[in-house]
């Protein structure tokens, strides 16, 4: 078919609808000629040659186009792997800028530059055409009646994280139409919101919604799929196989109107993306976008053999930040997420890998400068996986200003608290109080530590208390793969058991985690499940189980019931009670004229812990005073803010043991709270004064209220 073309403009790039036909734009810095590719009904091809070319942008303009147009790219130059240029015009390629896509990659030898069969395998390329096995991108209307939509910026020390696979949570839920199960009409259904309402959270963070390579071979073989999404293959198109409708170019709507449902039921979306490498794999992997567009643009090459990739994730590859526009696509990626789709912010996976200038983990690396500067993107929830897999790359407590950090520390330590170990004592002060030992020093505050138990990546909160190893098999690596030091102990005996001692002594832990998790200083991540036992049977890495072994059981509702109930309790509690959520840190003296600090520390016996007390390595237990009359930070229209006082007492020992209230705060009555020997909150909790003994049983946690 004939279709006119005009010169267009080089930005927006991507494709972009004006009511009367379509831009496309597409950035390539060392191609020789780039192909434009519209596909008919019947999936007929026409090539249209892109002849203008600004700045390295190859751009046209075709009148008539409308949304639903399915296209691709075709890229033209040498291909010269052992220079880094990878350029395979037989490769039809994703539009990098893309807001659409229409399905998935279909695995196969064609969608690889090189033939598998050849000894030099990718130093020589093939001239099969993969059009059939790679999805086309889509154009698209944009347009959308958000209403009164805006980003709920809920307050950092009043929000309350809760992490879910969004396929995952509603995919057996039994209220939920089921053509909506684990898409994102489901996670907008009235009776999903509804269940979020009830627990109180504030935001869910949804794991990665970008359009990923659901297919790779590897588990293609095992009949296995990447359930994940941490494979990226494009940065603007939300997963087409999250959408309720099938048709292409239908999930940007149906994204736009679970975010809109979200937001009038109060609860912000947080995005888990994934800017530190793509799908594409290292030079043996398949060329679907970025490698075929501009190989040496977009990627960290090694730098005497750009054959290969620097691979600081673990995933093959790893994208060029230090390139322009390899920063411009990710910030342009970020602010259409915010401005467009409306999201409240975004967890950075391996954000390391960002800060790498060159080798070295840089906090002031161009990506973070960019974002402080940016109007849009500096005033949304930025959180970071403090990590990658290069050397140097734990990076805990080093990013800067304006970022949160998932707090691998405090996981660590309150893990290892809760499960017995020697030396974590003073640890654990630091993980409670906030971690300002990791975030004082540059001026960010306590929201500034993401606490978290368990999350997507490990053992569920139950199988953290139920198993001691790993149960990978069911990944078809020989349980080779995942975590192998998890911090966990199995209560007694591995997996599943009827022993009543040990199933009580697992509810009690889960407990006392929750409990550690609600009301420490910082911002709380729950994994969606925990709160009613949710398993994988001891898998702790369920990237590929897109099945029974990661979705959520419903049915564990009912069975665990009495948590379910617990965490929900906890969360308000935590909300009543700003002593739990300060915004600013704990100064360790009074503030307001009172005899007593804001926080004080105390040993079993009621005496304030001394410097010697903090070194001995097997002390397991401590006392925690939290003033409710010493809260230095103001209200939202400043006033004074004035809450309750409690008395909190921690016992990790393997033996009861009997705390006494320290004597300046004897002339007060305590009224106990939480007991988590108990399945629940008390309501009429016992009642303590004076000198009198306060019982704490093996492995639980007793909160009095002052009266």
């Amino acid at each position: 078919m004939y279709v006119p073309l005009w010169p267009g403009k080089p930005y927006p790039l991507g494709s972009s609808w004006d009511g009367k036909g379509t831009n496309f734009a597409i950035f390539s810095e060392n191609a020789t000629n780039v192909e434009l590719c519209l596909f008919d009904k019947q999936n007929k091809e026409t090539r249209i040659t892109l002849t203008e070319v600004s700045n390295f942008v190859w751009h046209g303009y075709l009148p008539g186009i409308s949304p639903g147009q399915k296209y691709g790219f075709r890229v033209h130059g040498p291909y010269e792997p052992s220079q880094g240029r990878r350029f395979n015009p037989n490769k039809l390629l994703i539009d990098p800028y893309a807001k659409a896509i229409d399905g998935d990659v279909l695995y196969a030898q064609e969608i690889f530059a090189y033939s598998w069969d050849n000894p030099e395998k990718d130093l020589v390329c093939i001239l099969d055409d993969d059009a059939h096995l790679v999805p086309k991108s889509v154009v698209i209307d944009e347009s959308f009646d958000w209403g009164n939509d805006r980003l709920l910026n809920t307050p950092n020390h009043k929000t309350v994280i809760y992490e879910i696979h969004l396929r995952g949570f509603t995919k057996l839920h039994p209220n939920i139409p089921e053509n909506m199960r684990g898409t994102y009409a489901g996670l907008a259904h009235p009776t999903a919101i509804a269940y979020l309402q009830s627990l109180g959270i504030t935001a869910v963070e949804l794991m990665p919604v970008h359009h990923f390579f659901r297919y790779p071979g590897h588990l293609v073989d095992q009949k296995l799929s990447n359930y994940w999404g941490y494979d990226s293959i494009n940065y603007f198109a939300p997963y087409s196989g999250y959408s309720s409708s099938g048709k292409a170019g239908e999930q940007v709507k149906e994204f736009k109107q679970m975010v809109k449902a979200l937001h009038d039921a109060g609860i912000e979306v947080i995005l888990d993306v994934v800017y530190n490498h793509t799908g594409e794999g290292n030079h043996l992997g398949p060329t679907l976008s970025l490698k075929g567009i501009d190989n040496a643009a977009y990627y960290r090459l090694v730098e005497n053999d750009p054959r290969y990739y620097m691979d600081f994730t673990g995933c093959g590859n790893s994208l060029n930040v230090r390139h322009p526009q390899v920063l411009k696509l990710i910030m342009d990626s970020l602010r259409y997420w915010v401005s467009e789709m409306h999201v409240d912010g975004f967890r950075f996976d391996l954000a390391s890998a960002l800060a790498r200038e060159l080798y070295e983990v840089d906090s002031l690396a161009a990506f973070f400068d960019i974002v402080h500067q940016d109007p849009i993107i500096s005033n949304v929830k930025l959180i970071a996986e403090p990590w990658d897999v290069g050397e140097g790359g734990y990076q805990v407590g080093n990013f800067p200003l304006l970022w949160s950090e998932w707090n691998g520390k405090y996981r660590d330590a309150v893990r290892d608290f809760w499960r017995g170990e020697d030396e974590t004592l003073a640890e654990f002060a630091y993980r409670f109080t906030g971690s300002s030992d990791l975030y004082a020093s540059n001026g960010r505050l306590p929201h500034a530590s993401i606490n978290f138990i368990s999350a997507h990546d490990g053992f569920t909160l139950n199988d953290l208390v139920s198993y001691n190893e790993k149960h990978n098999q069911a990944n078809g690596e020989d349980n080779n793969d995942g975590e192998k030091h998890n911090r966990s102990w199995n209560s007694g005996e591995e997996g599943e058991t009827d022993d009543p001692d040990i199933l009580s002594l697992r509810n009690r832990q889960r407990r006392n985690f929750l409990v550690t998790l609600m009301l420490s200083q910082g911002v709380p991540m729950l994994l969606g499940g925990d709160e009613f036992g949710r398993t994988q049977k001891g898998n702790n890495n369920t990237y590929c189980q897109d099945n029974e072994i990661s979705w959520l059981n419903w049915d564990l509702q009912a069975k665990n019931s009495d948590l379910l109930d617990f965490t929900r309790q906890l969360i308000y509690f935590r909300f009543q009670h700003p002593v739990f959520h300060r915004r600013k840190w704990f100064q360790g003296r009074a503030i307001h004229g009172s005899h007593v600090s804001d926080i004080g520390w105390y040993n079993p016996d009621g005496g304030e812990m001394t410097e010697e007390q903090w070194k001995i390595d097997f002390a397991k237990a401590i006392g925690i005073f939290l003033n409710g009359e010493e809260i230095p930070a103001s209200g939202e229209r400043g006033e004074r803010v004035i809450d309750d006082s409690f008395m909190m007492f921690f016992n990790a020992h393997y033996e009861l043991i009997e705390f006494a209230i320290p004597s300046q705060l004897q002339d007060r009555s305590w009224i106990v709270t939480i007991d988590t020997s108990k399945p629940c909150f008390l309501k009429n909790g016992k009642r303590y004064q004076g000198k009198v003994p306060i019982p704490v049983m093996e492995r639980s946690i007793v909160v009095l209220r002052g009266l």
